[in-house]
């Protein structure tokens, strides 16, 4: 595991790291159909092979930002573009490395068992030598789509990462096929314009395959926007282990324990992900949980969240809320009075500031100061995981 580092430290080793990694853009694959209605496969290819590489700790660009750069553009997703418009793209949201591909689907009706074969190419520019690489392809029924991505990912992954990629067979077994008509659904959740449309996609695609983890992710999400945290910790519990999001749904999960006033709950999650990613936001999480269960290791996981982002006011207050319940009155009101610089209107701050400056603690029934931790809402590896791949030594 690496060790830790100061805000500053990491912040020039990052610098110094992120100059020499590959980010990749994933392109939705063009659709050389005359068929509209089967958009969603692009769609499908680009976020099976966008998701692999995420997993392997590579740097992709999100789907957000990748549908704000088709905006910018005026560029429609699905249609055959040109090199020079890949190019664009790629260079709108500081890519290194642009992957594209293109779909068909022949014979589609002659067989009343089969919708089809599709016949799928995809290959890569590398920005920085405004080039591309040796195209790659897979071939097969639309019924094996689950199968086809699959293949397709892995030889992609043997493209951007020829020493280190598993062999196919291993590759095929970490990841189980999925029903086609399940992946549909998904898709059209992720292109849905509305959030009542999501949800009735998403819902489809968990019914139709649970063992699906994608949706079971975005309505954790949706329920967690909502506040429905019973609901949204049941889905995230449902990412499993080998997804590149289950780290991320833990972090959710563990939120919406800890609002639910499950606390060794919340702090079990919290403490899986700090031995895989030590990122300050769990730390504070854990600290809050800790904290909620009178634990002593709260301080330690509040200061090595502040340690890594010192002028964080979250982190600050959580910090000196620590000492106040401890009776350290004066490195309590330290760190608040570095919560009011930020923030002056923080009441929360001021007053807990007051009852410091009078030298007065926790008091028996006060709920007032009862349950003041503050917890993190954001997660965010990508940076961690990639700094993390460039420092490691390389396995021989």
């Amino acid at each position: 595991m690496m060790r830790r580092f100061s805000a500053l430290v990491f912040f020039l080793m990052l610098c110094r790291a992120t100059a020499g990694a590959q980010t990749y853009l994933v392109l939705p694959f063009f659709n050389q159909t005359n068929d509209p209605n089967l958009d969603w496969i692009g769609e499908s290819l680009a976020e099976n092979i966008r998701e692999t590489l995420a997993a392997e700790g590579l740097l992709t660009i999100p789907r957000e930002d990748r549908s704000e750069a088709y905006r910018r553009l005026a560029v429609r997703p699905y249609t055959i573009l040109t090199k020079a418009s890949i190019i664009k793209l790629g260079e709108v949201v500081d890519a290194n490395r642009v992957l594209y591909g293109r779909f068909e689907l022949r014979n589609a009706g002659e067989r009343p068992t089969s919708r089809g074969n599709l016949q799928i190419a995809a290959g890569f520019i590398d920005l920085g030598k405004l080039r591309g690489g040796a195209e790659y392809e897979a071939l097969g029924a639309l019924e094996d789509l689950a199968a086809l991505q699959t293949h397709l990912a892995w030889q992609t992954l043997k493209a951007v990462k020829p020493n280190a990629a598993p062999e196919e067979e291993e590759f095929r077994r970490q990841r189980p096929a999925v029903r086609v008509d399940a992946m549909e659904n998904y898709i059209r959740g992720l292109l849905a314009s509305n959030a009542e449309q999501k949800h009735r996609f998403f819902t489809q695609a968990a019914r139709l395959d649970p063992t699906f983890p994608a949706p079971c992710f975005e309505l954790g999400k949706i329920q967690w926007q909502a506040e429905n945290y019973r609901e949204a910790a049941d889905w995230f519990q449902k990412v499993p282990n080998r997804d590149s999001h289950h780290r991320e749904a833990m972090f959710f999960a563990g939120v919406s324990r800890f609002y639910l006033g499950e606390y060794a709950a919340a702090q079990s999650a919290f403490e899986w992900i700090v031995k895989e990613v030590p990122l300050n936001e769990v730390h504070n999480n854990l600290g809050a949980a800790q904290s909620r269960t009178n634990l002593a290791e709260a301080a330690q996981s509040f200061e090595r969240a502040l340690e890594g982002d010192p002028n964080d006011p979250e982190y600050l207050f959580n910090v000196g809320y620590t000492y106040w319940k401890r009776g350290d009155f004066d490195r309590a009101a330290e760190h608040l009075r570095r919560v009011l610089q930020r923030d002056p209107d923080d009441q929360e701050a001021t007053a807990l500031l007051g009852r410091c400056l009078q030298k007065a603690g926790p008091r028996p029934g006060d709920t007032k100061f009862d349950g003041l931790e503050r917890l993190k809402h954001e997660y965010n590896e990508s940076a961690f995981l990639q700094l993390r791949s460039i420092l490691e030594p390389k396995k021989p």
